[in-house]
């Protein structure tokens, strides 16, 4: 008969969707003129579009199934903006706000229900800190990069390679209210560690260890609490620069003082992207950034290198005449700031990630002597599977929200 330790080797790790059971599918904006990454050029955007009429407007809008210029929708969330047909628009530009559209790009969304094929609005209902959101990656064999990102912006959710991925608040409730994890877990793992562990200790191992499969992210859960400890230790360096130093209060820096500046300025309008890694300078069209770590330039998510996608963000050609080619005439300073910052993030996490990769391999069900606390564990604990109502959002509708054409929706 088999012992007890081997019945754990040979169980598979628990898949996320169990441990974080309440998710929801990403954004679908349906129209790219929403989102960009500088907020002066959706304000142009949002003022070309109220100025015209009749046909013209609604040839600018780019109607869908889903939403046209005189669809009936409530407002967002926590968003002041109207609810009249869009057709009768004719008010100021809302605030945009910012959202993580892709890995590691935050740009700028209108935040009008009306402009959003599928907004997703209880995502929008638990926004703000100290909210932070878990994006799992769509599954592509092979490729390299983390299954998980974290985020405190609101995301897109879209993996880069197309693949469908989930988005996962850490949180149910504003304010950080009620974990976003199967009822039972915290306790089960503070009683196998010795300390208790709250929900941001469990993201932290789970960015760490995460494994990709087809079935979907797995979480590995060591039976040994150092093993913990260490990835835990791994886990929040890599949260805190994956949002910017959120969690320390300090932006993310290069060790021993390097730091990327601009060696010739970029053009008005680069419209390439290169990297030289003798001399570690990404050049774009002449403009010269160094030093670049090669693990800045070589970062990938969901297979698809970070910088390159980042740059087309920014580049790519749009038709004549449509509000996606109102754009900045130049390329902003900001947006060179950005790409700074960019780059010492990916650095950081690039050098890191041969340990998280061991991490993984050593607590995967593969390993030589694994040790981990599979599914069967968690189920005869009483944590899996989760309840119903785990995957459900949580009743938050203790406000007002505006309904279509001014009127208060009855919650």
């Amino acid at each position: 008969m088999r012992g007890v330790t081997e019945d754990v080797r040979l169980d598979e790790p628990p898949l996320l969707d169990e441990l974080m059971p309440w998710s929801v599918a990403p954004l679908r904006f349906g129209r790219s003129w929403i989102v960009a990454p500088d907020a002066r050029t959706l304000r142009a955007r949002w003022d070309r579009l109220t100025a015209a009429e009749g046909a013209e407007r609604e040839a600018l809008f780019r109607p869908s199934r889903a939403r046209t210029p005189v669809s009936a929708v409530a407002a967002l969330p926590g968003q002041r903006t109207g609810t009249v047909r869009f057709a009768r628009e004719a008010g100021p530009c809302p605030a945009p706000v910012r959202v993580a559209h892709g890995p590691f790009d935050e740009q700028w969304l209108l935040p009008d229900h009306r402009l959003i094929d599928t907004a997703r609005p209880e995502l929008w209902r638990v926004a703000g800190e100290p909210q932070l959101f878990a994006v799992e990656q769509g599954y592509v064999p092979g490729a390299a990069g983390p299954a998980i990102l974290v985020t405190a912006a609101l995301p897109e959710g879209r993996s880069p390679a197309g693949r469908p991925g989930r988005i996962r608040p850490l949180f149910r409730r504003p304010g950080g209210h009620e974990p976003n994890l199967a009822p039972g877990l915290l306790a089960f793992l503070g009683e196998r560690y010795g300390h208790e562990v709250d929900a941001r200790e469990w993201l932290a191992w789970t960015v760490a260890a995460a494994l990709p499969s087809p079935a979907g992210c797995r979480v590995p859960l060591p039976e040994d609490p150092e093993v913990w400890a260490a990835g835990v230790a791994l886990g929040r360096e890599l949260v805190d620069v994956q949002t910017r130093g959120a969690l320390s209060g300090t932006k993310p820096r290069l060790p021993g003082g390097r730091r990327p500046y601009v060696r010739a300025a970029v053009p008005s309008r680069p419209a390439t992207i290169a990297y030289d890694p003798h001399d570690e300078v990404l050049d774009l069209d002449g403009g010269r950034i160094s030093p670049v770590p090669a693990e800045a330039w070589n970062y990938q998510v969901g297979g698809v290198r970070v910088l390159e996608q980042w740059f087309a963000h920014r580049t790519a050609p749009a038709d004549p005449g449509s509000l996606e080619a109102i754009g900045p005439g130049d390329w902003p300073q900001e947006w060179t700031s950005e790409l700074l910052d960019l780059i010492t993030v990916l650095a950081l996490l690039g050098t890191r990630e041969p340990e998280r990769s061991a991490l993984a391999e050593r607590t995967a069900p593969t390993a030589p002597a694994p040790r981990s606390i599979g599914a069967a564990v968690l189920r005869a604990a009483g944590v899996l599977p989760p309840p119903d109502r785990a995957r459900r959002p949580a009743s938050v509708l203790d406000h007002q929200e505006e309904g279509p054409e001014g009127q208060f929706m009855l919650l």
